[in-house]
C-alpha cells in the first residue's frame, strides 16, 4: 500500500490536470444524478426552484474545483456567492458539499490568516440557510452542526499540511546530510591525495638521488677499481629494493581488489603493510646517504623514545629531504651535519647543514614540492621551518617543533 501511495503521489506530482479533471469530473457527475434523480427534493425547502437556477448551482460549485489546489481562496469566493442563493432560494443542494472540499485545501495550501478568513466568509451562508426558514430548520440544528464541521475539515487540512511540512524537513535534511557526507569524502580524498603526492616525492626524490649518486660514482670506478664499482652496484639494489617496497606500500592503499575487497597479507605477503618510517631508521637513511657519496656528520642530544610517530615521522622526512637536496646541488666535494636535538615535552629542534655550492632546493626561484612538503608537515604541528644559504658558501635547513599542547 505504500508504494502504491508512493506511485500515485509521484504521477500526481508529474500531471496534477490529471486528478483535478476526475475529482471534477465526480462531484459533477453526483451533482447531475441528484437534479436528474430528483433526490434533490427529498431535502429542498422550495420543490419548486427553476429548472435554470439548479443547474447554474451545479456548475458553480463543481467546475471550479479544477482551480482547487492552484488558486483555493479564489475558487472559495467564486462559490460563496452561488452558497448564499442555494440558501436564500431554498434549493438546498447538495453539491454545496464541494465548499468543504476548498476549504480543505485553503487549509492546505494557504497561510492562516487566509484560513480564518475563509472561514468567516463561509459562516455566511450557513447562517443565511440557518435563519432563512427557521420553523423547518433550526440554528441549532443547521449553523451549528455545518460550522463544527466545517471547523474539523479546516483542522484536518491544517493536520495533513503540518505533516507534509515535517516529511519534507526529514527529506531536506537528508539531503544535507548526504551532501556533507559527499563534501567530507572529497575532503578527505584531496587531503589523502596530498599526503601520498607527498610520500612519493620523499620516496622516489630520496632514492633516486642516491642511486644516480652510486650510478656516477661506479662508472668512475669501474675502470681503476672493480671492487668499488661493484660495490655500488650492490647498494644501488639495496636501494632500488627499499624504494620499490616503499612504493608498493603507499600504492597499496589506492589499490583495490576487482570485487571491491581490499588485498590480505595472506594473499599478497609482498605488499604486506609496513609502518611508517621513525627515527629508529634514521641511522639506515644517513648510511645510505654516505654510500652515495656523501659524508655526513651527525650530533644527537637526548633521546626520542617517547617522541610520537607524526613527530618522528616529520623530523625523519625533513632529515631526508635536506640530505637529498645535497646530494643533488650540493656538488661532488659537498659534506653535511646533522643535528638532532630532542627537548622535553616533544620538543625537537634539527639543523641540516652541507659545504655544496649552496644551490638550494630551488635554484631557478620557483620552490619544489620538497621543500613545500617540509613546511607543510611542520606546519601540522605548529613549528617553525627555516631555509636558505649560509654566508660564504652551502645551504641550511632548521626545523623547530614546539612542545606538545596538552589534551
Amino acid at each position: 500500500m505504500h508504494r502504491l501511495t508512493q506511485r500515485a503521489r509521484a504521477f500526481d506530482r508529474n500531471h496534477p490536470l490529471v486528478w483535478d479533471v476526475l475529482v471534477t469530473g465526480f462531484f459533477l457527475t453526483a451533482a447531475g444524478i441528484d437534479i436528474l434523480g430528483g433526490g434533490w427534493r427529498n431535502i429542498t425547502e422550495n420543490p419548486d426552484a427553476p429548472t435554470w437556477l439548479l443547474t447554474i448551482l451545479t456548475l458553480g460549485f463543481t467546475l471550479p474545483l479544477l482551480w482547487r489546489r492552484t488558486r483555493p481562496f479564489a475558487v472559495l469566493l467564486s462559490m460563496l456567492p452561488l452558497a448564499a442563493a442555494n440558501a436564500w432560494t431554498g434549493a438546498g443542494l447538495q453539491a454545496s458539499l464541494t465548499l468543504l472540499v476548498v476549504t480543505f485545501n485553503v487549509a492546505l495550501h494557504t497561510r492562516l490568516r487566509t484560513l480564518l478568513w475563509s472561514y468567516a466568509l463561509t459562516l455566511g451562508p450557513i447562517t443565511v440557510d440557518a435563519f432563512r426558514y427557521p420553523d423547518e430548520q433550526g440554528a441549532d440544528q443547521t449553523f451549528f452542526p455545518q460550522a463544527t464541521r466545517l471547523a474539523m475539515v479546516a483542522i484536518v487540512g491544517i493536520s495533513y499540511r503540518t505533516r507534509q511540512e515535517y516529511l519534507a524537513s526529514l527529506v531536506e535534511r537528508a539531503r544535507q546530510l548526504e551532501v556533507e557526507r559527499d563534501q567530507q569524502a572529497q575532503l578527505a580524498t584531496a587531503a589523502e591525495r596530498t599526503r601520498i603526492a607527498r610520500e612519493m616525492h620523499d620516496i622516489i626524490g630520496h632514492n633516486l638521488s642516491v642511486i644516480t649518486s652510486l650510478a656516477d660514482g661506479g662508472s668512475y670506478a669501474a675502470a681503476k677499481n672493480p671492487e668499488r664499482a661493484a660495490q655500488a652496484l650492490t647498494a644501488i639494489g639495496t636501494t632500488s629494493r627499499q624504494a620499490l617496497g616503499e612504493l608498493r606500500r603507499l600504492l597499496d592503499v589506492l589499490r583495490t581488489d576487482p570485487r571491491g575487497v581490499e588485498p590480505s597479507a595472506a594473499e599478497s605477503p609482498e605488499l604486506e603493510m609496513a609502518p611508517q618510517p621513525s627515527l629508529t631508521d634514521l641511522d639506515q637513511l644517513i648510511d645510505g646517504v654516505r654510500s652515495a657519496g656523501l659524508p655526513v656528520r651527525t650530533t644527537i642530544h637526548g633521546y626520542a623514545t617517547t617522541l610520537p610517530p607524526g613527530r618522528q615521522l616529520t623530523v625523519y622526512r625533513v632529515i631526508q629531504e635536506a640530505l637529498t637536496n645535497t646530494l643533488k646541488h650540493g656538488g661532488p666535494a659537498a659534506t653535511s651535519t646533522v643535528s638532532v636535538s630532542y627537548e622535553n615535552g616533544g620538543a625537537v629542534t634539527v639543523t641540516v647543514t652541507d659545504t655544496g655550492r649552496g644551490g638550494g632546493p630551488h635554484p631557478n626561484g620557483t620552490p619544489g614540492r620538497g621543500l613545500t612538503g617540509m613546511r607543510e608537515r611542520t606546519a601540522l604541528y605548529g613549528g617553525t621551518l627555516e631555509s636558505g644559504p649560509l654566508p660564504e658558501h652551502g645551504w641550511r635547513v632548521h626545523l623547530h617543533l614546539p612542545e606538545e599542547t596538552p589534551q
